[in-house]
């Protein structure tokens, strides 16, 4: 039976649907938690691309539908571990709800009432959300710890340069000394793709694999500034 959820609400309805398609479809009951992965990214990426399409009427109505593929996922993957024993999505739900309200002390208090003040700037913010992070977990010290190791190059270099910077590193310092010579950067996004695209077709034309590249460059920053000279 499916988690029992207050009736008559969409997520019911969705909940109750996987389960009985988990019972009663083939396809659907031989899912597991590896064969999904591939479904998760794909489903990822198009959220993405419908995001970027523009604002418009149309691409509101296909990012609602590509919201509802990545919940579905969401809710198999609870589903697949409800049927084992494991948790529900019910423990999903309130594991977040009680990380959220954790980690946003700048806006809740202890028991998720609200704070009686707010804080004025984004930086603040910041603040208060790495030091939520690091009570919970204080035997993390890399800064680079959690992030995904297959997440794309360019993604996993932008993260890990936040993470860098937010820890107080000096990156672009340690990006110099490693000898690296930094190019003039445009001040639009559409220049800097235009930028990243000519490296990349400079990096085919001499038989290089761009990502692996950046991959290992991002490796190395890392090793680097979590151990520093």
């Amino acid at each position: 039976m499916p988690t029992p959820i207050s009736a008559n609400n969409g997520l019911a309805e969705l909940l109750g649907t996987v389960a009985a398609l988990r019972e009663h479809c083939p396809w659907m009951g031989a899912l597991t938690h590896e064969s999904l992965v591939e479904y998760l990214i794909e489903e990822a990426y198009e959220v993405v691309d419908s995001i970027e399409a523009g604002d418009s009427l149309d691409r509101d109505h296909e990012l609602r539908g590509e919201l509802g593929d990545v919940l579905l996922q969401v809710v198999l993957h609870a589903r697949l571990a409800e049927e084992r024993g494991s948790f529900d999505f019910e423990d999903v739900a309130r594991e977040i709800n009680a990380k959220m309200v954790r980690r946003n002390q700048h806006v809740f208090k202890a028991d998720g009432s609200l704070q009686d003040s707010f804080p004025a700037s984004v930086e603040e913010i910041i603040i208060k959300w790495d030091a939520a992070k690091r009570a919970e977990k204080p035997e993390r010290k890399d800064p680079f710890e959690g992030i995904p190791p297959h997440l794309p190059a360019l993604a996993a270099a932008q993260t890990s340069l936040d993470r860098a910077a937010r820890a107080g590193l000096p990156v672009e310092t340690r990006t110099r000394a490693a000898g690296v010579v930094l190019p003039v950067i445009p001040d639009s996004e559409e220049e800097l793709g235009a930028l990243l695209l000519a490296v990349v077709a400079g990096a085919r034309e001499q038989g290089l694999d761009a990502e692996r590249a950046l991959r290992a460059a991002v490796r190395s920053f890392q090793n680097t500034q979590a151990r520093p000279s």
